[in-house]
């Protein structure tokens, strides 16, 4: 028969039950924000409910509340996936959730071990190393859910990532009032400091990102594979309705099959109407293996710029990876091309950036099928990159949500859901260039010390394993000695 747990410890699992419970209530309210703007500040409650979390009796208690918050948090939204996946879904949300459970499990053997004020310090560090390492390095990499996706208008110079670590850093200030309170005045000082010169190097960007130079008019038409036949009138008929467009975008997949490349009567009425045109297609290696690629057709019909998917989708047949990127040097700048998920890595659209691009063209598969939520959770992607860089984004997609973004995050055009054969137009301003945020140099910083955090717990608890097996050793010794003497 056993006890019944003491009351103290009654007590502390309801009180882990409610932050788990406000945790997960306020994550879901923050992505209401597409429909709520203001709701998106819910996700500091998150951020608290997870800190508060944290604090276990032991790391297996911390990991195990964790990876339930994380469950409860990430298969509601992204149920859409046993769309896709059937019960295989349910293993992917698991693999999501157990970055969280990694989370409060760390943060819970930092403050066993070095106890909670130094603790405080780490918890905003470990939870951006998380994030990132999760978002954009491991095989299973997926951005999607992040704290930084329902807080899209200010994300310029701080980043998705950085509005993580400024989550959870308030939330620490919250959390842990007492240690931070006792701050001296030399540390007030330098801390002062550090925001000044932040500040003085984001200005010399905000003049740059507001100083625009030529704008540039787009149509895109959601079509979800269409009859190639029919493509050059539904062209025309796009054409009459916005005779100034410059340049015309069809979505991922729009030409999908053998043998690849761009049909010639496509070459033929761009080279008709003197008119530039982005479409999705394969250019295919054997068979069966293909790039998936995104071909730019000129005024005079030839293929003046193709760029292929740089990361593919996991478990889908989407081509090989992108063997390098490039810009398009158009008429009127430098143009960058990604092709639909690529948009939700920062490691692929910073090296776009980096290289000059003033304007991303993102045609995209979202299969109606796959429902509404997914393609409202696709479309919060587009804001957040657009404020980042600030450079606009035209994003055409098969069926809805297609946008058109300004360089300020401010989606000025879009389609509705699912939207077949909608017309997307947009007349869009290229700034001089556009600028990394900070958290692109702190995310990567973050995630390098989360791993010898880890590293060095995994360590301390392995030379305390041998220390206690030592030990355990020497006990038994004893008492075999003392038994030998007793005889």
């Amino acid at each position: 028969m056993t006890s019944a747990p003491p009351a103290s410890d009654r007590a502390h699992w309801k009180k882990s039950l409610l932050w788990l419970a406000l945790a997960v209530v306020c994550f879901h309210a923050a992505y209401t924000s597409l429909k709520f703007p203001a709701a998106g500040l819910f996700i500091f409650g998150y951020a608290f409910g997870l800190v508060k979390l944290c604090d276990q009796p032991n790391v297996r208690r911390a990991f195990y509340f964790g990876l339930v918050t994380g469950y409860l948090c990430i298969a509601p939204q992204l149920f859409f996936m046993w769309e896709i996946f059937s019960a295989f879904a349910i293993l992917l949300w698991l693999v999501l959730a157990f970055w969280i459970g990694l989370f409060t499990a760390l943060v819970c053997g930092c403050a066993r071990r070095w106890g909670k004020t130094r603790t405080a310090w780490l918890i905003p560090i470990l939870w951006t190393g998380i994030e990132y390492f999760r978002s954009e390095l491991y095989y299973l990499k997926f951005s999607w859910l992040n704290v930084g996706y329902v807080l899209p208008d200010p994300t310029v110079f701080i980043g998705m990532y950085g509005w993580g670590f400024l989550a959870f850093f308030v939330a620490v200030l919250f959390v842990y009032r007492i240690p931070f309170l006792k701050l001296s005045l030399v540390e007030v000082l330098g801390l002062v400091a550090i925001a000044i010169v932040l500040l003085a190097l984001m200005l010399p960007a905000l003049a740059e990102t507001k100083s625009h130079r030529r704008f540039v008019s787009l149509v895109g038409i959601q079509l979800e594979f269409p009859s190639p036949h029919v493509l050059p009138k539904i062209l025309t008929q796009a054409l009459a309705k916005n005779t100034n467009a410059q340049i015309f975008v069809l979505s991922e997949y729009t030409l999908n099959e053998k043998p690849g490349g761009v049909p010639d009567a496509l070459k033929n009425w761009c080279r008709d109407h003197s008119k530039f045109l982005v479409v999705g297609g394969k250019i295919f290696v054997t068979n069966d293996v293909y790039y998936n690629t995104a071909f730019v057709v000129g005024t005079n019909g030839d293929i003046v710029f193709s760029q292929v998917k740089r990361v593919p989708i996991q478990f889908f047949n989407d081509g090989l990876p992108a063997p390098k990127q490039d810009v398009w040097n158009s008429p009127w700048g430098k143009i960058g091309i990604c092709i639909c998920y690529d948009l939700s890595y920062t490691r692929v659209t910073d090296e776009l950036v980096r290289q000059g691009a003033q304007l991303l063209i993102v045609p995209t598969m979202d299969v109606e099928t796959w429902g509404r939520h997914q393609h409202e959770l696709h479309s919060r992607v587009a804001p957040v990159r657009a404020a980042e860089y600030g450079i606009p984004i035209f994003r055409l997609a098969s069926s809805g949500i297609s946008q058109a973004v300004t360089g300020s995050g401010r989606v000025s055009a879009q389609t509705a859901m699912p939207g077949n054969g909608e017309i997307l137009s947009a007349q869009l301003r290229l700034p001089a260039r556009g600028t990394l945020p900070l958290d692109r140099f702190l995310a990567p910083v973050c995630c390098g010390l989360a791993v010898l955090i880890l590293a060095g717990l995994l360590w301390l608890w392995w030379q305390s394993e041998l220390a206690a097996s030592a030990k355990r050793r020497s006990i038994v010794k004893d008492k075999d000695l003392n038994l030998g003497l007793d005889r």
